[in-house]
C-alpha cells in the first residue's frame, strides 16, 4: 500500500512543481515592458533567411516588409525548398536572393536551413536572422532583434504571436489563441524580467553568425527550433526574450487544417520534452549551468490542456486511493496542482486574454480539454514524426509533396 501512494505522489508532486513554476512564470510576465531600442552607433550587417516551401501566396509580403527594414549591405535570402509552385519567381520578383533546393529524402525545415546558411557562409553577415515565409515582421524589430544579439553577444527571439481572432471565429479557435498567447508571450517574458532564457520559437530567431553557423541545423525534427535552442544551451548560448520586436502570423482559417497544425507543434513539443527535458536537466545540473536548468523546466511544462488533464486524471485517481486507502496525499498533492493551474490561467486571461475569450467562456474549458483528448491519444498510437506543411487560406487539399 505505502509502495502504491508512493507511486501515485511521485507524479503529483511532480505536476504541482510544474503548475508552481507557470504561476511563477505568469507572473512575472504581466506587464513586462520592452526596454527603449538602442538606435546610437551602426548596427551590424544583416542577413534574413527565409525558409519557404509552396509558400507563391505570401512570400512577397514577408520579403517586402523585411526589406522595408534593411540598410545597404544588408541580405535577404529565400531558400525554395522543394517547392512546386511559382515561390521562388515570386520571391525574386520582391527582390530577395533566392536559392532552390531539391531533394525527395532530406526534407523538412531543418534541411533549408542548412541550405541557406551554407550559402551565406561564401560572404557570412554578422548576425543571421531567419524569418517563416507566412509571417510578418513588424516595423522596428529586425533593428531591436540585430542590436540585442550585438548587445548579449547571444541568439535573440522576438515576440512571434497569432493575429487575433475575428469577431466570429470558433471557440476553438479563441482558446488556442489565448493558449499560444501564454506560452510565447507571458512565460518567456517573465524568465526574461529575471534574466532568465527563451526558447527558440522557429520564426523571429536572429543569431550571431558564428553560432548559427556551427549550429546542427540538418534536421527533420517536428521541433527543430526548441532541438536547436536546447544545443545551444547546453554551450552556454541560450537565447535571450526581446518582447518589443514583434512578429505575427495567424491560424489556417480551415479546420482541417488548424487540426494539423497543431498536431505538428504539439507532438513536436511532447517529443522534444520526452526526449531532451530529464536529460537537459540532469546535464545542466551536473554543468552547473542555470540558464540550462531553467530552460529544462520550462520544457518540461506540457501543453495547458495536457496539464490540466494530467492534474484531473491524478486528482480523480487520487480521490479513490483516499477512499480506498484512506491516504490523502496523492490527492491533496493534485488539487494544490489544479489551484496553481487555475490561478495562472486566470491570472493570464486578465493579461493577455480578455480579447479573446468572455469571462463565462472559460467555464467551457473542459469542452476544449475533451476536444484534445483525440490529438494527446495520437501521440501514443500515432504519432506524427514527419514535417506536414498544413494549408494556407484558398489553397486545396494538401498534395504528397507537402509532406516533408
Amino acid at each position: 500500500m505505502a509502495l502504491l501512494i508512493l507511486l501515485l505522489s511521485l507524479p503529483a508532486a511532480l505536476l504541482l512543481v510544474l503548475a508552481a513554476l507557470l504561476l511563477v512564470e505568469v507572473l512575472g510576465g504581466r506587464g513586462l515592458k520592452p526596454q527603449a531600442p538602442a538606435t546610437n552607433g551602426p548596427r551590424p550587417w544583416v542577413a534574413v533567411l527565409i525558409p519557404a516551401h509552396n509558400e507563391a501566396a505570401g512570400v512577397a509580403a514577408t520579403v517586402q516588409a523585411v526589406r522595408a527594414q534593411l540598410q545597404p549591405g544588408d541580405r535577404v535570402l529565400v531558400v525554395a525548398d522543394n517547392c512546386s509552385d511559382a515561390t521562388a519567381a515570386v520571391a525574386r520578383a520582391a527582390g530577395a536572393e533566392v536559392s532552390e533546393r531539391f531533394d525527395t529524402e532530406l526534407r523538412g525545415k531543418g534541411y533549408a536551413l542548412d541550405h541557406g546558411v551554407r550559402r551565406l557562409a561564401a560572404d557570412p553577415p554578422e548576425v543571421l536572422l531567419i524569418l517563416d515565409a507566412d509571417c510578418r515582421l513588424h516595423d522596428g524589430a529586425l533593428d531591436r532583434l540585430v542590436r540585442a544579439v550585438a548587445r548579449h553577444g547571444r541568439p535573440a527571439q522576438a515576440l512571434y504571436l497569432m493575429e487575433p481572432p475575428p469577431a466570429d471565429a470558433g471557440l476553438r479557435l479563441r482558446f488556442g489563441t489565448f493558449a499560444w498567447r501564454v506560452k510565447n508571450q507571458l512565460r518567456p517574458a517573465g524568465y526574461a524580467r529575471w534574466g532568465g532564457p527563451c526558447h527558440l520559437m522557429g520564426t523571429g530567431m536572429a543569431f550571431p553568425w558564428p553560432v548559427i553557423e556551427a549550429a546542427p541545423l540538418a534536421t527533420g525534427h517536428l521541433a527543430e527550433d526548441m532541438e536547436l535552442g536546447i544545443q545551444l544551451a547546453l554551450r552556454g548560448q541560450a537565447a535571450r526574450f526581446e518582447p518589443g520586436a514583434l512578429v505575427t502570423s495567424r491560424f489556417p482559417d480551415t479546420e482541417g487544417s488548424a487540426k494539423q497544425q497543431r498536431t505538428r507543434w504539439e507532438h513536436g513539443h511532447l517529443s522534444v520534452l520526452l526526449q531532451h527535458g530529464p536529460r537537459l536537466l540532469a546535464q545542466g545540473l551536473g554543468a552547473g549551468r542555470p540558464e540550462a536548468v531553467a530552460l529544462a523546466l520550462d520544457l518540461m511544462i506540457p501543453p495547458l490542456a495536457l496539464l490540466a488533464l494530467a492534474i484531473g486524471a491524478l486528482a480523480v485517481v487520487g480521490a479513490v486511493v483516499w477512499a480506498l486507502l484512506g491516504s490523502a496525499l496523492p490527492f491533496a498533492l493534485a488539487v494544490l496542482a489544479g489551484v496553481a493551474l487555475v490561478a495562472a490561467v486566470a491570472i493570464a486571461w486578465t493579461a493577455v486574454g480578455r480579447d479573446c475569450l468572455r469571462p463565462g467562456e472559460l467555464l467551457r474549458a473542459p469542452l476544449y480539454l475533451l476536444w484534445k483528448l483525440p490529438l494527446y491519444a495520437a501521440f501514443v498510437f500515432k504519432r506524427q514524426r514527419g514535417w506536414v506543411r498544413a494549408k494556407r487560406d484558398g489553397e486545396g487539399d494538401v498534395r504528397e509533396g507537402d509532406v516533408r
